[in-house]
């Protein structure tokens, strides 16, 4: 399930980039290589309202399924807190008390 959802996410997130590099703007962009004029098919103002309302429709997608994801990558487990859990789960035996010799140990080297 969550391999539909992240190609969709995937695909979703190449078209919008797409669909905004399209349009023009005061930079230019690729505008230039006839994304206001789709061949004369429809006039500069019915191109520029196509591609806002696909842009818009493209980003809704995208922040759908990025909320799905990233609600999947959840689990949807109840969150757990160190503090709600005993004492006796979150500390080990306490380890083994040292004992002294009493012969004073080699000098670590330098």
């Amino acid at each position: 399930m969550t391999a539909v959802f992240l190609v969709l996410h995937i695909m979703l997130a190449i078209s919008l980039v797409i669909v905004v590099l399209l349009q023009r703007s005061d930079g230019g962009a690729l505008g230039g290589l006839g994304g206001g004029s789709f061949g004369g098919v429809m006039s500069g103002r019915q191109s520029a309202n196509l591609l806002t309302r696909t842009t818009a429709v493209l980003a809704a997608g995208f922040m759908g399924t990025s909320l799905v994801l990233a609600i999947l990558a959840s689990g949807g487990g109840a969150p757990s807190s160190i503090l709600d859990t005993p004492a006796s789960q979150t500390e080990s035996a306490p380890p083994a008390p040292v004992e002294d010799s009493g012969t004073p140990s080699a000098p670590l080297a330098r």
